[in-house]
């Protein structure tokens, strides 16, 4: 059976029948509501997409055309969300070795800039940053600490505190492949009340984006069955081709509230969310110990237990070759978080980027990330393992 690294791979076949199944019962929205506010302390507000809160934690801000810092090492989501919303990023390149920023990068920012307002917080992959020291450091400055946790809902910080319950306000993504995976959705959760959004009602999605996004467990469960008789393959370039694979780079532009089926399926998954980061830490765990030293960061091994390990990420010169290598071995890894700064590469030329990160730039050249989904099993694991460390016996 092929392995994915996204394509619907945190489904299973229940899954694709609670998608087909679940209706729009407003008792589902109101579940969720109160589940987050509970969980994050704060007011909460459902959206179709992960930018979309973070558009309105921007606008919630009062600042428009201040400088927002941001991880110099992120998606083009983060940057579409700052500028969509009349704000100015700043770049702050990652700590060599590792995947976020550090606070000394952050002081060195705001002494050469004092526009910069906000600071924009991504855990990258579910490792995490040092919250301690930046959350302390923001509110002497009076800085406004958003937290994306776009990647790292259920990351624990060095202090015990979950990821979530620090910053002014917090930003999740409910979209495919992430930790909470709703196929879409979004949410704004404001901590602190000195900040708040008019009371406007915001529009659903049209229906026919809400019938392809239902649809798509049941399209991606059918290719990943499929592929290994070749017709799983043509299933996906036909869907891609008429545009009935939902695309979570999509954006109309506008912001939409959340319909509650969508909530149906994010509620659920809320609940299993402490089994789902019980087996991803497994998996991790299993790539750390048994995997070539060659390929890994000491310092990102050693946060497996505080992270989610949404993705476990791996390092190589060579990593065409390596993705290459694992493909011809049914294992499909080219989906890389990030394969540029401002990723995907292909967006890059849309921002306003310029060699701003270094250290960013060369780990994307070298960063490929591992799967720790629900569908890959220790034997999985095992079998990856086994393949990466034979190729490079041979390469």
């Amino acid at each position: 059976m092929p392995i994915f690294n996204s394509l619907g791979s945190n489904y299973k076949f229940s899954f694709v029948l609670r998608a087909l199944s679940a209706d729009n019962n407003d008792e589902y929205k109101i579940r969720l509501k109160k589940l987050l506010e509970q969980k994050y302390e704060g007011k909460a507000f459902l959206v179709y997409k992960g930018r979309e809160a973070l558009r309105l934690a921007l606008r919630a801000s009062n600042l428009k055309g201040a400088t927002v810092a941001v991880c110099g090492f992120t998606c083009f989501a983060v940057y579409d969300a700052v500028v969509k919303e009349g704000f100015v990023p700043e770049y702050l390149d990652i700590e060599k070795d590792e995947l976020n920023f550090l606070l000394t990068t952050f002081k060195k920012h705001l002494d050469k800039n004092s526009q910069i307002k906000i600071l924009i917080i991504q855990n990258t992959l579910g490792y995490p940053c040092e919250m301690e020291a930046i959350a302390k450091f923001c509110k002497d400055k009076k800085i406004i600490l958003i937290e994306d946790l776009a990647h790292s809902i259920g990351t624990v910080y060095d202090n015990k505190r979950e990821a979530g319950t620090v910053g002014d306000m917090v930003a999740l993504s409910f979209s495919q492949d992430k930790m909470i995976d709703g196929i879409s959705g979004g949410a704004l959760i404001i901590r602190d009340s000195k900040f708040s959004l008019p009371d406007t009602s915001l529009p659903f999605i049209d229906q026919q984006r809400q019938i392809v996004d239902r649809l798509y467990p049941l399209f991606t469960f059918l290719i990943r069955k499929m592929y290994p008789i070749g017709v799983g393959k043509l299933i996906h370039a036909f869907l891609k081709t008429f545009k009935l694979l939902s695309n979570p780079m999509s954006d109309s532009g506008k912001i939409h509230a959340l319909p509650a089926w969508y909530c149906s399926l994010v509620y659920s998954e809320f609940i299993n969310l402490e089994k789902n980061l019980s087996h991803r830490k497994k998996i991790a765990a299993l790539y750390s110990a048994k995997l070539d030293q060659k390929f890994m960061s000491e310092k990102i091994v050693k946060q497996i237990y505080l992270s989610t390990d949404i993705r476990f990420p791996i390092f190589t010169d060579d990593r065409e070759k390596l993705i290459k290598y694992l493909k011809n071995n049914n294992i499909f890894v080219s989906d890389i978080w990030y394969d540029a700064p401002i990723a995907p590469r292909k967006f890059l030329n849309k921002t306003n980027y310029n060699n701003d990160c270094p250290e960013s730039e060369k780990i994307s050249e070298k960063i490929l990330n591992l799967p720790t989904h629900k569908n890959v099993s220790e034997a999985d694991a095992e079998n990856i393992i086994n393949k990466i460390n034979q190729w490079l016996t041979i390469s």
